[in-house]
């Protein structure tokens, strides 16, 4: 992503592969509340049957549409590019790669791939160099704080005061 591109004009989606966690789908939603994401979607039973969860603690599942499907690549949204996240041969590394101004972010399970059908249909494939596996939660935070860092971002100290939680009120002396 280019210095002259601005958050304000690009779109942001994630899907999920049958994630496994109701904590990580928790800390996902945190996640896209903090750089912007629009709606998660995932594939799968078990986040279903464990959806009712305390995790979420700035409960963005109310403000963050999370959505239930059976085929993730159907409900890319228009004019994105899918990107999946996974560790495989061939995939680009993340310090590397220039994210598309809409993205589509598919992440597998925690205790699984991505499936074959859908890495075969991504538009781009990506891993984030790691010396073993992250969690689900934690990959999916890498890769939207990477795509903020490479991206134009509001630095202004109002916008640091936005972000701080109501109980942090530390100035610089």
């Amino acid at each position: 992503m280019n210095a002259s591109s601005s958050m304000i004009d690009q779109a942001v989606s994630i899907g999920l592969v049958n994630p496994k966690s109701a904590t990580n789908v928790a800390s996902i939603l945190r996640a896209c509340g903090c750089y912007g994401a629009s709606a998660v979607f995932y594939t799968g039973q078990r986040f279903r049957y464990a959806r009712q969860f305390n995790a979420d603690t700035k409960k963005m599942r109310l403000q963050i549409p999370t959505v239930g499907v059976d085929d993730l690549l159907a409900m890319q949204p228009r004019g994105s590019e899918s990107v999946v996240i996974e560790l495989v041969e061939g995939a680009m590394p993340l310090p590397a790669f220039e994210h598309p101004r809409n993205a589509y972010y598919i992440f597998g399970p925690e205790d699984g791939s991505v499936p074959q059908d859908v890495l075969a249909r991504a538009q781009h494939i990506v891993y984030i160099p790691t010396f073993t596996s992250m969690n689900l939660a934690a990959t999916a935070n890498v890769v939207l704080y990477d795509r903020l860092a490479k991206s134009t971002y509001d630095e202004s100290i109002e916008a640091l005061k936005r972000s701080r939680d109501v109980n942090n009120n530390t100035a610089r002396r």
